[in-house]
């Protein structure tokens, strides 16, 4: 793994606008960042970050079955009692997942033999999602045709053609819904882009804002149009969902959700603790506990604190030595909303450094297989809604 400096596309913003990729340029910087690319080997990609995605990806299904089948963990994650028995209906029916993304620390078999570290799961509404699968390739062949990266790199990124195989499998007869938030741009964006997925699936689809979703006599919602809903596709978290009156009606709703209601139980961070108590060793994970686990105190430190539910690395907190309850021993900390539900605590191992950058290397998953790779790099050790998207090749 390398990283490389490479000159931009002279024409790369007017590319951006003919693909309509709007968001690619913070108010004070850049998003989308073509100044470099990082290299990787092929064994890199397939055995460093494939396999373990794919392997990570089975033993989170061992969370959930364990989850639904306890309350007592269902309750440490801070789910709504109201929500179990649906949570373990959808699991139970075997609702279909379409996609999600596990964020690893790696820096590559040439300078470390470590493992890659899994640091969370983006389960339920991860981003990224369109730079990663077309923008992303789009760079590859124009910066190979010009001449800027040598030829015969490839990339990880079979992202477009599995998402839109995995969307005509889900069965969905009758209109697609897809759904975001008003207020969030690059939320509309993703949700374009899968609703596009969907289009070239042969599906018939319709876009619709979450504040606009209604709800008949019947308790089914509906949307402008007075259509049943019959399967939603929601940017929209399930934690958000659950705390809205809005999400009262979901058990009862005849809605199909995608992504499924079990997966509440795996974007929270809380799962990340049940997978070392499961699997403690793995080599792709990390000690992490609840805060208020008593065997979280033998992480002394450096660990990090992250709430069970937070977005965007917001009230993530990085501890020094002997660190367990001292404001003053954080190393690094981030604002935010979030921590009311509670937190986990997660051994420190912290991004490489290329050239005082932080790299986190974003892994896709589409129906539970390895399908992409996105990078975030950041100036600072957490990966916050600042960073940048910086491109990546395969070659030997």
């Amino acid at each position: 793994m390398q990283r490389i400096p490479v000159a931009e596309r002279d024409d790369w913003r007017e590319t951006a606008r003919e693909h309509g990729f709007e968001f690619h340029t913070f108010d004070d910087g850049a998003y989308w960042d073509e100044s470099a690319y990082y290299r990787f080997t092929l064994a890199e990609i397939e055995d460093d970050l494939e396999e373990p995605t794919e392997e990570i990806e089975k033993m989170c299904f061992a969370v959930v079955e364990r989850a639904i089948a306890d309350d007592e963990v269902l309750r440490r994650l801070a789910i709504p009692e109201p929500f179990w028995d649906h949570i373990a209906e959808s699991w139970h029916r075997q609702d279909r997942n379409l996609y999600g993304r596990l964020d690893f620390s790696y820096s590559g078999q040439e300078t470390s033999k470590t493992p890659a570290k899994l640091l969370e799961y983006n389960a339920d509404t991860p981003t990224t999602l369109y730079e990663s699968s077309i923008f992303q390739w789009t760079w590859l062949e124009q910066a190979m045709e010009s001449g800027l990266i040598p030829q015969g790199c490839d990339q990880f990124n079979s992202l477009h053609e599995r998402l839109v195989d995995a969307l005509g499998r889900f069965g969905i007869f009758g209109t697609l819904h897809l759904a975001c938030a008003r207020d969030s741009a690059e939320d509309k964006a993703t949700v374009e882009y899968v609703e596009d997925c969907a289009r070239q699936a042969g599906l018939e689809t319709q876009f619709i804002y979450m504040e606009d979703i209604g709800i008949d006599r019947e308790g089914r919602f509906t949307d402008l149009d007075d259509m049943l809903i019959g399967t939603l596709f929601k940017l929209y978290p399930w934690e958000w969902i659950m705390a809205e009156e809005f999400g009262s009606r979901v058990p009862t709703s005849g809605t199909r959700f995608i992504e499924p209601t079990w997966k509440a139980v795996l974007s929270n961070k809380g799962a990340l603790a049940l997978l070392w108590e499961m699997f403690e060793g793995h080599p792709n994970l990390l000690p992490t506990y609840f805060a208020d686990d008593p065997r979280a105190a033998a992480l002394d430190g450096p660990f990090v604190r992250k709430p069970l539910l937070s977005r965007e690395g917001s009230n993530v907190v990085i501890v020094g030595e002997g660190g367990h309850g001292r404001d003053h021993d954080a190393l690094a900390e981030t604002a935010g909303p979030y921590g009311a539900e509670g937190h986990v605590v997660q051994a420190f191992h912290p991004l490489p450094e290329f050239d005082g950058n932080h790299p986190m290397l974003g892994c896709w998953l589409v129906a539970s297989k390895a399908a992409g790779l996105c990078i975030r790099e950041d100036r600072t050790l957490i990966t916050t809604d600042d960073a940048r998207f910086i491109p990546h090749v395969i070659l030997d």
